[in-house]
C-alpha cells in the first residue's frame, strides 16, 4: 500500500503550499482522493499517469477539495482519452461539473460516471474482488464524507517443500490457494494448515479529511493499518476549530489513539504556521506514530 501526497494545506495555494489531494495504491487500483487546484500539475511531477486513474473520491465540495477536478477531465478531453472515469462525491457534483461542460461546449469523449452520496452513515460505495471502500461520515461546515479503503483477504500461500513432500498434485493448488484440504496422489486427506501459510495481513487505510473532533467515527475506522486525519491548527488556535469545522493536531492523535490504528499521518494544515514540526510535537504527546504530509512526500505501508 503506497501513499502519495499531492498536496496538503489548507485554503488558498501558494508557490509552495498546495490545497489537498492524494494517491492511493493498493491492491493494484490508483484512487485520487480529492482534487484541489492545480492536482494535474502534482500528478505529472509524482510520475502517476492519468490513464490509471479510473476512480476518484470526493470528500466535499469546498473548493480546496474539489476546483481542480473541472481542469483534470478537461485533460483527460484532450488527451482523447477512452477509459471510463467514476467520480464519488456530494451530491451536487455532478451538477457542478457539467453545467461547466456544457457552458464550454466541452463534453467528454469517455464515459464520466458520477456516483453521488448522500447517506449520513457509513457506506459500502465501491468493491471489486480485492478492495472495498467505505464512507466515513465527518463533522464538517457541510454534508462532507472521509474514506476508508480495505484490502481483501488474499489468498493462502504455498509451502511448496511441504506440499512436494506431501504429494500433492499441482491440479489441487488452487484449491490450497483458497482453504481447502485436499487428497494427495496416494488419497490421503491433507489439512490445509499442514502445506500452506496465512496470507498477508489485509491493509487498510482511512482518510478524515475537514472535520471537527468527531468520536463517531471510531468504530468505522478502528485499527486501521494507516489513518490520515486534517490537523488544521496547533493547540494555540484550539478555539477556532469548532467552529471552523476542523481539528487541532493533538484532537487527531485522541482519535488515532481511541482508534487503535497502527500511524497516523496529520494533514490539512493551515498556512499560518511556517513550520510543520510542531503540528507532529503535539500529537506525539498523545499518539507514538506520527508521520507529517508534506507535497510530494510518498509513504510504503
Amino acid at each position: 500500500m503506497k501513499l502519495t501526497i499531492l498536496g496538503c494545506h489548507s485554503a488558498t495555494p501558494r508557490v509552495n503550499t498546495h490545497p489537498t489531494a492524494q494517491v492511493l495504491e493498493i491492491n493494484n487500483h490508483i484512487f485520487l482522493i480529492d482534487c484541489g487546484e492545480g492536482t494535474q500539475v502534482r500528478l505529472r511531477e509524482n510520475k502517476i499517469k492519468f490513464n490509471r486513474i479510473k476512480h476518484i473520491f470526493i470528500s466535499h465540495l469546498h473548493g480546496d477539495h474539489v476546483y481542480g477536478l473541472i481542469g483534470l477531465i478537461s485533460t483527460f478531453r484532450l488527451l482523447t482519452r477512452k477509459t471510463e472515469l467514476h467520480i464519488y462525491g456530494p451530491k451536487g457534483i455532478k451538477e457542478m461539473l457539467t453545467i461547466q461542460l456544457k457552458l464550454a461546449d466541452s463534453w467528454t469523449n469517455f464515459p464520466l460516471l458520477f456516483h453521488e452520496l448522500t447517506e449520513k452513515t457509513s457506506t459500502l460505495i465501491f468493491e471489486d474482488q480485492s478492495v472495498e471502500v467505505h464512507t466515513i461520515p465527518l463533522q464538517h461546515r457541510i454534508y462532507t464524507n472521509g474514506f476508508l479503503f480495505k484490502e481483501k483477504e488474499g489468498e493462502r500461500k504455498l509451502d511448496i517443500n511441504a506440499v512436494r513432500k506431501a504429494k500433492i498434485d499441482m491440479a489441487y493448488y488452487q484449491k490450497l490457494k483458497q482453504g481447502f484440504d485436499v487428497e494427495n496422489t496416494e488419497g490421503k486427506r491433507i489439512k490445509n494448515s499442514s502445506v500452506t501459510k496465512p496470507p498477508n495481513t489485509a491493509k487498510s487505510y482511512a482518510y478524515c479529511s475537514d472535520t471537527s473532533y468527531f468520536e463517531a467515527i471510531i468504530p468505522i475506522i478502528k485499527e486501521a493499518t494507516v489513518l490520515y486525519h486534517e490537523a488544521t491548527f496547533l493547540e494555540q488556535h484550539e478555539n477556532l476549530a469548532l467552529p471552523t469545522g476542523h481539528s487541532t493536531a493533538k484532537q487527531a492523535a485522541r482519535i488515532a489513539l481511541k482508534a487503535n490504528v497502527g500511524n497516523l499521518v496529520l494533514g490539512h494544515y493551515s498556512t499560518r504556521y511556517h513550520s510543520l514540526s510542531s503540528f507532529k510535537e503535539e500529537a506525539e504527546m498523545i499518539f507514538n506514530n506520527v508521520l507529517l504530509a508534506q507535497e510530494g512526500k510518498t509513504f510504503s505501508f
